[in-house]
C-alpha cells in the first residue's frame, strides 16, 4: 500500500474520506508532522526521507518544485496533483484506485495530476 501525505492546503475532507474507506490507509497530513508553514521544497525534502508520496492541490508551484528536486538529481517519491475542482466522491475513487492498485516505486520521481485519463 502507498505511503501517502498531504499538503497543508489539502481538503481535509477528502482525506477523512479517505480515512473511512481504507481504515489502515498509511496517509499524514504535514501540519501533523509539524510543517505547518513550510515552503513547498521544505515539504517535498521531507516527504522524500519519510517515503511518502504527497498529494497537492497546489498545481502551480508544487509541481515545478517536484521537477527541480528530480532535475538536481534529489529523491522525489512521487506527488499526485489534485484539482480543488475534482468532487470528493471522485477524488476518493482516483486516490484510492492507485493506493490499492499500485507500488510506491512507480511513482518515484513522478508527478501525476488527478484524474488519471
Amino acid at each position: 500500500m502507498l505511503r501517502l501525505a498531504t499538503d497543508e492546503d489539502f481538503n481535509n475532507r477528502i482525506v477523512r474520506g479517505l480515512l473511512r474507506r481504507q481504515p489502515d490507509l498509511d496517509i499524514l497530513r504535514v501540519q501533523d508532522a509539524g510543517l505547518a508553514g513550510r515552503d513547498d521544497e521544505e515539504v517535498l525534502a521531507w516527504a522524500a526521507r519519510e517515503g511518502r508520496i504527497l498529494i497537492t492541490h497546489d498545481v502551480t508551484t508544487m509541481k515545478q518544485t517536484a521537477y527541480d528536486r528530480i532535475a538536481a538529481g534529489l529523491p522525489m517519491p512521487g506527488v499526485f496533483e489534485l484539482s480543488q475542482d475534482v468532487s470528493i466522491g471522485r477524488a476518493l475513487d482516483e486516490i484510492l484506485l492507485l493506493v490499492l492498485c499500485s507500488d510506491q516505486v512507480e511513482w518515484a520521481e513522478q508527478v501525476r495530476f488527478l484524474p488519471l485519463k
